[in-house]
């Protein structure tokens, strides 16, 4: 039950006071107000305070005294099986989350934390409004970078956007990446990089979107000590910690006038200076930029420097929703699957046929991002080995339209989708099978023209006659 104050409150669970500062510090930028505790027996305690029963959200660090963090999560839901709790990991914590998820926690996030997934996490785990359980987006997941031919997607937008990320890779230029959030930007900017000739040497990444925008000229640049009211000691900019190698410059649609100049002014003669300071410094970086808004849109507008974004623009794609490549869902989700299984804690994961109908016929608004975390969730969730379409009953209850026909396949708007290649255990059925339901699904979609029917399948009618013979398959059916 989420409160209807207009502040929410959160129980941040760290006995470090740097922390506690710092975290309470990015929540209340969030809207948020906080209460502290130390360990987890005095979180526990204060559930029961007048502040504890006001709580929205509980925040806990792995690292924080006390009981373990899934011991301590079961706990919390004896007494609060509704309030929302989000684990803070290590980088390598991944088992950690994994348990703590089984346990109840609702999600996680790794250090080092990013203002906005922090916060997009608290806002996403309070939500009342749209699909709950598996639908809550988790993150920072699987962020090992993947070689070109790790990417899947076999349609024809996406694997344009592929060919000349490829032929960019082992080039010298900018990059720019377009596309909606969650379609994998980050991912092939990362894959850029590590195809480049520059792959050995550094990768930064700037996230414009989490940082105050008079803050992004001396994140990129550096600053001199004294440059700006709050600049206590000299800052070395990422523009000069990516020297020899690439930065990514996420959401560069958030960087301000200003800096966009300064940025021009780079990209001309390689040449960082410090805010605050005199001297330049020749840099040899690849920028591969990345936007999730329309930059011609906001170049009309007077917000984007129309010679920045061509001087970015050497290479450039947009890269598909996932809505717009739905044949790419069920590879993508096997794939994924796989790393999942990969992870500490977990195992090898399978899915079934049935499951992949369903999750295809969903449109996917997070993209590949919200599928990854559907996927983690229910992997988590699952008392088996094998997906099935009943670990994703949130997904089932929005496509609202959809039902389950009589041979139990998937129905969208009364058809039936596909063809079942695996059993509920998760292993294949026999390929006999499988074919006499390509037929079968072929006899019906091109209404018994049998001439047809033979054509797309790529086989004589003799042949097809012959099979319908052999498989028992009555075309009158």
């Amino acid at each position: 039950m989420t409160s209807t104050r207009d502040t929410r409150t959160v129980m941040i669970v760290d006995s470090e006071p740097a922390q506690q500062r710092f975290l309470s510090a990015l929540v209340s930028r969030g809207g948020w107000r906080s209460i502290i505790a130390g360990d987890t027996d005095t979180a526990l305690a204060q559930l029961g305070t007048q502040e504890g029963m006001a709580l929205d959200a509980v925040l806990v660090d792995q690292g924080v005294p006390g009981m373990a963090i899934p011991e301590f999560v079961t706990e919390l839901r004896r007494w609060r099986p509704a309030l929302p709790l989000i684990v803070i990991t290590m980088r390598n914590g991944v088992e950690v989350a994994v348990s703590s998820m089984r346990a109840g926690a609702s999600d996680f996030v790794q250090k080092p934390i990013a203002p906005d997934r922090l916060l997009g996490a608290l806002d996403r785990v309070v939500s009342t409004s749209g699909p709950q359980g598996e639908l809550r987006p988790l993150t920072e997941k699987l962020r090992a970078p993947l070689a070109f031919e790790e990417i899947i997607g076999s349609s024809p937008n996406f694997r344009s956007a592929l060919a000349i990320a490829a032929k960019a890779a082992r080039a010298r230029v900018p990059v720019m990446i377009n596309g909606k959030p969650g379609t994998g930007k980050e991912v092939f900017a990362r894959a850029i990089h590590s195809a480049s000739p520059r792959a050995r040497a550094a990768l930064v990444m700037v996230d414009c979107s989490a940082v105050s925008p008079g803050l992004i000229g001396s994140g990129l640049f550096g600053h001199e000590r004294g440059a700006f009211p709050g600049a206590f000691d000299r800052q070395i900019g990422r523009l000069v910690q990516a020297d020899g190698g690439s930065i990514i410059i996420d959401h560069v649609e958030c960087i301000p006038p200003d800096t966009q100049a300064k940025l021009v002014e780079f990209l001309k003669n390689g040449e960082v200076q410090m805010i605050g300071g005199s001297i330049r410094q020749s840099v040899d970086v690849r920028i591969i930029a990345t936007s999730t808004s329309p930059l011609d849109k906001l170049i009309e507008a007077g917000h984007f420097r129309e010679d920045l974004y061509y001087a970015l623009s050497s290479a450039q794609f947009t890269l598909p929703s996932l809505s717009e490549r739905r044949g790419d869902v069920g590879p993508l989700a096997r794939h994924l699957l796989a790393r999942i299984g990969g992870l500490p804690g977990m195992g090898p994961i399978g899915v079934t046929d049935d499951a992949l109908r369903l999750l295809a016929a969903y449109a996917w608004p997070g993209n590949v991002r919200q599928l990854q975390d559907v996927l983690f969730r229910a992997a988590v969730d699952s008392e088996t080995d094998v997906l099935t379409s009943a670990d994703f009953g949130a997904i089932e209850a929005a496509l609202g339209g959809g039902s389950r026909a009589s041979d139990g396949n998937i129905a969208i708007n009364g058809e039936a989708i596909g063809v079942t290649l695996y059993l509920p255990d998760g292993n294949l059925r026999p390929l006999e099978e499988i074919e006499a339901d390509v037929i079968r699904l072929a006899i019906g979609h091109y209404r018994g023209r049998m001439s047809e029917v033979a054509r797309r399948l790529g086989i004589g009618r003799s042949t097809l006659y012959r099979k319908l013979s052999d498989l028992g398959i009555d075309t009158a059916a």
